[in-house]
This record gives C-alpha cells, sequence and structure tokens, in this order.
C-alpha cells in the first residue's frame, strides 16, 4: 500500500468488510433473498458475519494505527495490532469502549476457529443444523459493535 493512503485503503477495506456484514446477516435471515440466491430456507450465514465483523474492526483499527504512523505486519499481524490498539487506549487516546468491543470480537472470532472440535467434543447436544442459527444473535451484535468500532474511528480520524 502507498503510504501516504494506507490508512484510507484500510478505512475502506473495513467499510466494505462492514458492509458485507450486513449482506450476509439479511441473507441469512431472508427467504425471499435466499430464493433469488438459490440457496437452501434453512441456509445460514451468521458464523460468516461475526468474522466479517471482526475484519472490520481490524482493518478501521489499522486505519487509525497507520495515521498515527504505527505499522503492523506479518508474521502475527492480528495480534501486533491488537497490542498497538491496547497502548493506545492505555494512553487515554482512544476510549476504553472501542477497546472492549474489538477485543470482543477478536475473541469471538477466534472462538469460531474452535467450533468444530468444541460440536465434535459435545457430539449429540447440537446439530449441525442449529448451530448457524444458533449464532444469530451473537452476529447481530458482532454487526452492531462494528459499525460503532467504525463510525467511531471515522470520527477520530476527521479530527486528526
Amino acid at each position: 500500500m502507498d503510504s501516504d493512503h494506507s490508512e484510507t485503503l484500510y478505512l475502506q477495506r473495513a467499510k466494505s468488510e462492514l458492509d458485507l456484514a450486513n449482506a450476509v446477516f439479511r441473507i441469512s435471515g431472508d427467504i425471499s433473498i435466499k430464493t433469488e440466491l438459490e440457496l437452501k430456507e434453512d441456509a445460514t450465514f451468521y458464523s460468516n458475519v461475526i468474522a466479517l465483523s471482526y475484519y472490520a474492526i481490524f482493518y478501521a483499527a489499522k486505519a487509525y494505527l497507520t495515521m498515527k504512523g504505527i505499522k503492523t505486519e506479518p508474521p502475527e499481524e492480528h495480534k501486533k495490532t491488537y497490542d498497538e490498539f491496547d497502548k493506545i487506549v492505555q494512553s487515554g487516546e482512544v476510549d476504553v469502549a472501542l477497546f472492549i468491543i474489538y477485543k470482543s470480537l477478536a475473541i469471538r472470532a477466534d472462538e469460531l476457529l474452535g467450533i468444530f472440535m468444541r460440536e465434535k467434543a459435545k457430539r449429540g447436544k447440537f446439530t449441525y443444523k442449529k448451530l448457524p442459527q444458533a449464532n444469530k444473535e451473537p452476529a447481530d451484535e458482532s454487526v452492531k459493535n462494528a459499525t460503532i468500532f467504525f463510525k467511531n474511528i471515522g470520527l477520530m480520524m476527521q479530527k486528526h
């Protein structure tokens, strides 16, 4: 990325992830859209909504850090971004509430990676059909949190 415009590109990427999270949430709950897209009526994609919401926050945080002259790169880019954002929160520059949103979605996204193993351990408690639907409430919360985070980062970036 061009260093002069990378924060803008990261913010645009965050907006794209957030827009897609909202669209996927709508698809998961709207039978007419599912029919139009030739999806099964019971198909849901709430786990994807959570992951997309996390990425919206991740890229918004990267945009803010980049604007401050802080670069985070692989390996461990997500951990580095999280840690650097935490430092800014600890300095008082960013509201702790935004960091709590970031942290909860990072944890939720990580938890999604472990769903298969947990569900295998639970065996008969949940069926695969129930699992995606069970994620509706956390997905809704994730999109709302990502929207709050994105809007606030955008406002803070405008002030600079």
